[in-house]
């Protein structure tokens, strides 16, 4: 029988000088040792197997950081779009830089390409590397996407007929669809909104989309001028592409429309072309909303009268409502929604508006909102006797407080420049 590692180092002259009783003791003694022996055995194997996971381990994020390193030292890759496949030659195709320039590209006939696709250009040769993934422009997802706006038409005062046509053209047309083909009416593609600043554009709009429970995408026209050829009008396309990509309906709100649809010119200038391409791309994406009935497009601008006749004509915009400057009774219906919720005292409406002439609904609620301010601002100055309401004087005198910054404004102080000034 074999003896284990801790009997074998025994010296067997010394066993035979032992008692009995001495043997029992030294035999427990040298099991309890070979206990303990195996014991630490265990453990160095266990703390072998661990270093080895570790050392693996490592060697994995070696292997991860110099493949990222590898990846870094890389030249980049410029990114074009592919516009035309040579039909004589299968392995070569017309693509677009960003900058506007246009190659002639070979590419790997394994490679699934596109008219249209983006691809991955290598540095020196221009041959297409890669095809990548369709993807929205940053400033396109940047621009404000409303699941479903909470303005409600309740918010807009003195707009009854106007809110009433908003509601024929964009949320029938949206809810009811049928309705209009039995009276054989092709669906609306747009409306424009046009009249003096801060008479309620945006929010008529966005009151329609909340009414037709339509997603609401709003960018302002001055975005889509852009540096480089071409730029501009892929943005609309990519702006529609993504109305187009959403489920259910879509009103895209387009404000300042007047910054790349105003009447073109025979000026010869670059910048007149690439704002006339990005026009042309406008109006080519309203043609193709009969393709997709669950878009509406919304317009506004305050310079009516510079637009290019070509997108005023029928067909794109059905219906060119104006959004006037408020009248007496219109401007007591403001002044009444935006005080529901102000503590208040007094207020008598009909001399508030007869006092307000020449304001539009912006400019109430400044106004109300600089009535508020007075009262705060009386409420903290006079601890004795403090009020927590705003009273029919602050808002008289936030009315003038108005009226004069307008009328500095308009006619600001002339000013001395220079020696003989």
């Amino acid at each position: 029988m074999p003896r284990s590692k801790a009997t074998q180092y025994v010296d067997n002259d010394k066993l035979s000088t032992f008692e009995p009783n001495q043997l029992t003791e030294e035999i427990r003694r040298l099991r309890q040792m070979e206990k303990l022996i195996l014991r630490k055995k265990l453990a160095m194997e266990m703390k072998l197997q661990n270093v080895l996971a570790d050392r693996d381990m490592y060697k994995r994020k070696f292997l991860e950081a110099q493949t990222k390193l590898e990846q870094l030292n890389l030249n980049p890759l410029p990114v074009a779009v592919v516009e035309k496949l040579i039909t004589e030659d299968e392995n070569r195709a017309v693509v677009r830089l960003i900058s506007g320039q246009m190659f002639v590209c070979h590419y790997d006939p394994n490679l699934a390409i596109h008219e249209g696709d983006n691809v991955a250009l290598h540095q020196r040769s221009m041959s297409i590397m890669e095809v990548l993934p369709s993807f929205i422009d940053p400033n396109v997802v940047a621009m404000e996407l409303m699941t479903l706006p909470d303005t409600t038409y309740e918010e807009i005062g003195g707009l009854s007929q106007e809110i009433m046509e908003m509601r024929e053209v964009i949320e029938l047309s949206l809810s009811q669809p049928e309705v209009f083909k039995e009276f054989n009416i092709s669906p609306p593609r747009g409306v424009l909104l046009y009249g003096p600043p801060g008479t309620g554009k945006t929010l008529l709009a966005k009151a329609t989309a909340n009414g037709a429970q339509a997603k609401f995408l709003k960018l302002a026209a001055p975005e889509l001028v852009q540096k480089f050829i071409g730029e501009g009008a892929r943005l609309v396309r990519e702006i529609f592409k993504k109305a187009r990509d959403e489920k259910g309906p879509v009103i895209v709100f387009v404000d300042e429309i007047d910054a790349i649809a105003a009447h073109r010119t025979a000026e010869n200038q670059s910048g007149e072309r690439e704002v006339n391409r990005t026009l042309m791309q406008l109006l080519a994406e309203m043609d193709g909303f009969e393709n997709n009935d669950n878009i509406r497009l919304i317009a506004a601008t305050n310079r009516i009268d510079i637009l290019d006749p070509a997108i005023l004509r029928p067909g794109r915009f059905d219906r060119i409502i104006e959004l006037p400057l408020p009248n007496e009774a219109s401007r007591q219906a403001i002044f009444k929604i935006h005080l529901k919720k102000t503590p208040k005292y007094g207020i008598h409406l009909e001399e508030l508006a007869q006092r307000s002439d020449e304001l539009s609904g912006a400019d109430i609620k400044a106004v109300c909102m600089e009535a508020s301010m007075i009262a705060l601002r009386d409420h903290l100055n006079n601890t004795k006797k403090a009020r927590k309401r705003v009273l029919q004087k602050d808002l008289l005198k936030a009315i003038e407080n108005f009226k004069t910054k307008r009328k500095i404004q308009s006619n600001p102080p002339t000013q001395s420049v220079g020696l003989y000034a």
